[in-house]
């Protein structure tokens, strides 16, 4: 006589439980392709760059809000929570030289020193005029979502398997462009827009650190 198989239920469901969350939470993407290589391929690639905490990107930026639009060279280091950003001739003024370590924000303009509170956007506006967060910014160029805010909508590509197009904080970023340096496979070319504020960014060079 065949010997009954039992099979543990529970422990079956809590083993797939975390899979299925997974492809839940890629179907709420449209223009995704869902099979399973390309999620399994995503979150490689992203953990990955979550761990790229210190890097430097050189390159250019133009910014386009209601009432001006410039642009300027870029360079953008970053080493864990600090950021320091130097813009050479934005909004139609000399160098810019930013600073930041996740709390404060310190701005130099020639002989010109602003403080400002980077958890109210609107200092940051009213002392810079651009609508742009710094602290997401860090994570948008590299290609993923910050992990501060929730996402709203996130696509990727169904040949490359990289971002596409990305929604956090109603910012719609576009990824066009993105390149091979060393080991991580990074943006060259992407817009991001809320409201009145566009912005392009290419980035020419990245030099990586991954700790």
């Amino acid at each position: 006589m065949p010997i009954p198989l039992r099979v543990d239920v529970s422990m079956v469901i809590g083993r797939l439980l975390p899979f299925w969350l997974l492809i839940l939470l890629l179907a709420g993407c449209s223009g995704m392709d869902l099979r399973e290589p390309t999620a399994a391929s995503w979150q490689i690639h992203s953990e990955q760059l979550m761990q790229m905490h210190q890097w430097s990107a050189k390159g250019k930026m133009a910014v386009r809000t209601a009432n001006a639009s410039e642009s300027a060279s870029l360079v953008w280091q970053q080493d864990n929570q600090n950021t320091y950003v130097q813009l050479s001739g934005p909004l139609g003024i000399g160098a810019t030289t930013i600073y930041s370590d996740g709390l404060e924000l310190e701005m130099h303009q020639g002989n010109e020193h602003t403080t400002i509170d980077i958890s109210d956007p609107d200092a940051i506006i009213s002392n810079t005029g651009w609508d742009l967060p710094l602290q997401a910014l860090s994570y948008w160029l590299k290609g993923i979502p910050s992990p501060d805010s929730t996402v709203q909508r996130l696509e990727l590509d169904p040949k490359t398997e990289l971002l596409q197009n990305l929604w956090q904080n109603d910012w719609e970023i576009r990824y066009d462009q993105y390149k091979q340096f060393e080991e991580f496979t990074l943006p060259t070319r992407l817009k991001i827009q809320r409201g009145a504020t566009r912005a392009k960014v290419i980035i020419l060079n990245w030099q990586t650190s991954a700790r």
